[in-house]
């Protein structure tokens, strides 16, 4: 029943983006042209909580992923494999793993080697249909990961590289004669934006206008560019360095947009143009592919648009302006404040003894109905190594998760609506672009790529069959793909236009062997698998790494602490849940199955099936064995050999079967009927299994493959210590935990309420809560709070 309940919630997706439209008037062709082009794909979001944001190696990285639909951030039931991985400053992927998800998500550890070195690393995670939109809408965060053993690198002695001044016109364009806002984003190597003053000069240096950075490096000036005028913009930093920058190009004819508040209520958009021929510009504005307005207005030289805020969805709305050709001539973003989920963390004191229990009640407030919010929480120490993060599931959904490049500290802008917030946030929309797709592809009706699949039912292992001399893709060439172990899965895969295989593994956990074939006619191509993580690099740059000397004794503290606890506790922390599978074999319960102990033992293989498996018939054909099925229905014998396996590989060639010795098979099991895997069709199926089901003893043919391959990963326990209440200082054993707690996935009770409890360890300080949240509905929320541990006489 799981594939029609998936297929229902496509549909609905869709249909609830049908229904999104606010239209005013007849829908225009690039109204119709938007809502056909948004119904052929599906946008995917990953949101991944991280237990903290410092970590030294030799500690475990905990993660939660929030897996949701791109338009209306609701859970999703689609992909269920999420990639994490890790990246360094060269863009190397270092550690990296595959977390399985069900609706709305999954969990997951990395665990950090001793290998690594002391810098920032990224964190960026994304599903295999996530690669169509490309690596700047993958989920993405940095990391500081420091090596305590191995000494730190001294600070970069190279000149301090030249600010990044990016200047950008309102709309897209400057027009002669037409006044238009120019937005300025002033940032260093690593994307923080810098504190400037500048002025706007002419080509007789004259000042036309002065201005200063706003939060984050960013602000905003006028400008009236006249014909034939040079401007350039001169900025100052606070060192005193000057950087002097170009205006960008003035177009003779055009149109600009400009977008302020009117009043509390409305948007008031104005379109100008210096195009004679100019009778009438349209405003097209879409939250997150849903359409809000389609409206038109007649224009000479101006033309205003009213809107109201209520009918913008909440977040980031696209604004865009047609001319009377229906040609996008102006394109600017606007930011509506969501509305959070109210969360509410409360201790029941605020202060405690080590080793204390700690009582905590997590409240979502407003909300009715069984299991409507799933919560994340981490509880770790602050200090000068550790900070709270500068991104949460709020700001990520509603702000970052749809805008190209880095935005500095996103959790400022989802913060209580003050005129500071508010400038910052208008300066963001200026200054970033929204670009999941092209109105060309839009507007010439051309479909969006997909060469990526979504993952609807676990990892899909994919290869390409190539020719051996010319390297020519081979479509129409079937390969078989076996997993060693139990349970015993077999898929098979017919090759693509493009020569591609895909092979859909179920119940894939943890490291295994795989074995990869063709079928006998086509032994000698070449056939390969794929690499399933993205080869697309990260589009932003990651910063040098320094650790001021001052801190240079609280890493000490740090190190200490982790190496005792991984002293003390390595035996019993390191657990893995391992899930629960289906044992059956692929092809489900035979027509016959033999436990050969039971029976007389022969020496032949030959002797054993003529004995006593009447449903198999050992037969030569031009002086070579091949194993014929009963075909039970019509009591007759199939025409051509079935599919002979032994543990779970085929086996084409039936001397190699006949002259296996039996005293190594435990278990033989036989379809009689005809049997269909996928598009390709067996004539029944004999099935020899090992004692270990690892092929012991049975060697490989020189073209088939045995390669090591990872699946989903093995979710590991979060390790919690126990102490007896009466008296919790009777242990022994050191505790030097600063990660208290952590747990991926805590769903409310039908009130919206959550209590938990963990000890306290020896380490004083204070702690951090940190809880993500989100509802079926879509509604997502943060809050944090804090306690002190001290070291409180008894």
């Amino acid at each position: 029943m799981a594939q029609p309940t998936r297929y229902t919630h496509l549909f609905l997706y869709f249909l609830l983006l049908y229904s999104s439209l606010v239209s005013y008037g007849q829908p225009s062709s690039v109204t119709q042209a938007f809502d056909s082009y948004r119904q052929q794909s599906l946008i995917e979001k990953l949101f991944v909580h991280t237990d903290q944001n410092f970590y030294l190696t030799g500690e475990t990285l905990w993660f939660s992923a929030y897996y949701v639909d791109g338009s209306f951030h609701r859970p999703l039931d689609v992909s269920k494999v999420a990639y994490v991985e890790l990246l360094d400053k060269e863009g190397r992927s270092i550690v990296r793993t595959k977390a399985g998800m069900t609706a709305g998500g999954g969990n997951g550890s990395l665990f950090l080697p001793a290998s690594l070195r002391s810098g920032t690393y990224l964190m960026r995670a994304y599903t295999n249909y996530m690669k169509n939109a490309g690596a700047g809408y993958f989920f993405e965060k940095p990391l500081t990961i420091v090596n305590p053993f191995i000494p730190l690198d001294p600070p970069s002695s190279d000149p301090v590289a030249e600010y990044d001044i990016q200047l950008f016109p309102e709309g897209g364009h400057l027009v002669q004669g037409l006044m238009s806002r120019v937005a300025f984003k002033a940032g260093d190597a690593s994307g923080h934006g810098v504190t400037i003053r500048g002025w706007l000069l002419n080509g007789q240096n004259d000042t036309l206008s002065r201005f200063t950075s706003h939060k984050f490096g960013m602000g905003s000036f006028d400008v009236t560019p006249a014909a034939g005028v040079k401007y350039r913009v001169l900025m100052q930093d606070e060192q005193g360095r000057s950087f002097t920058r170009p205006l960008p190009a003035v177009q003779p004819r055009g149109y600009v947009v400009r977008v302020d508040d009117a009043g509390a209520e409305q948007l008031k958009i104005t379109v100008s143009t210096n195009v004679d021929a100019a009778s009438s510009v349209s405003l097209f504005a879409h939250t997150r592919n849903a359409i809000k307005v389609a409206d038109s207005k007649t224009i000479e030289r101006e033309a205003s648009f009213m809107v109201d805020k209520k009918a913008l969805g909440d977040g980031i709305t696209h604004l865009t302006i047609f001319n009377a050709s229906q040609q996008p001539v102006c394109e600017r973003l606007y930011f509506k404040q969501p509305l959070a989920l109210p969360i509410t963390l409360k201790t029941n004191q605020p202060d405690y003894a080590a080793r204390t229990p700690v009582i905590l009640d997590a409240s979502v407030q407003g909300l009715t109905g069984a299991g409507q919010t799933n919560l994340s929480i981490a509880v770790y120490r602050l200090d000068s190594l550790s900070t709270a993060s500068s991104e949460n599931i709020l700001s990520s959904l509603w702000l970052t998760s749809d805008l190209p490049g880095y935005v500095e500290s996103p959790a400022y802008y989802l913060q209580p609506e003050t005129s500071d917030v508010k400038q910052a946030v208008d300066n963001l929309m200026l200054t970033h672009g929204w670009r999941r797709f092209r109105w060309a592809d839009i507007l010439g009706k051309t479909s969006p790529p997909h060469p990526f699949i979504a993952e609807v039912n676990g990892p899909l292992v994919q290869g390409a069959i190539t020719d051996p001399t010319t390297g020519a893709p081979l479509p129409g060439k079937i390969t078989f793909l076996s997993t060693i172990g139990k349970p015993i899965r077999l898929s098979v895969s017919t090759s693509d236009a493009a020569g591609r295989v895909r092979f859909e593994v179920r119940d894939f956990y943890g490291p295994k062997s795989l074995v990869l074939q063709t079928s006998p006619p086509d032994s000698l191509a070449r056939l390969s698998l794929l690499n399933p993580f993205s080869d697309e690099p990260t589009p932003h740059t990651l910063p040098d790494f320094s650790l001021p000397e001052a801190r240079l004794d609280q890493l000490l503290n740090r190190s200490v602490a982790m190496q005792v606890q991984s002293a003390y506790t390595n035996d019993r922390s390191v657990r893995y849940a391992y899930p629960v599978i289906d044992s059956t074999a692929f092809y489900g319960k035979p027509s016959e199955s033999y436990l050969l102990d039971t029976y007389t033992r022969f020496p032949r293989m030959e002797e054993v099936l003529r004995e006593y498996v009447p449903g198999v018939m050992p037969r030569k054909r031009q002086g070579r064995f091949r194993l014929e099925v009963v075909n039970s229905p019509y009591r007759a014998i199939f025409d051509e050999p079935a599919l002979v396996l032994i543990d779970g590989v085929p086996v084409f060639d039936g001397d190699r079967v006949i002259e296996f010795s039996p005293l190594k098979i435990k278990q033989l099991d036989v379809l009689t009927n005809r049997y269909f895997l996928g598009r390709t069709e067996f004539n029944g199926i004999v099935s020899f299994m090992t004692y270990k089901s690892d092929l012991t003893g049975f060697p490989l043919d020189a073209h088939v493959q045995k390669l090591d391959y990872d699946g989903l990963q093995l979710q590991r326990e979060f390790y919690t210590p126990r102490y007896d209440l009466a008296n919790p200082q009777s242990s022994r054993l050191p505790d030097a935990r600063t990660l208290l707690y952590w747990n991926p996935a805590l769903q409310t009770s039908t009130d919206g309420n959550a209590r938990i409890s963990f000890p306290t360890s020896d380490q004083t300080g204070t702690y951090l809560i940190e809880v993500n949240g989100l509802t079926k509905e879509g509604r997502a929320g943060n809050q944090r709070a804090t306690f002190r541990v001290k070291n409180i006489p008894k």
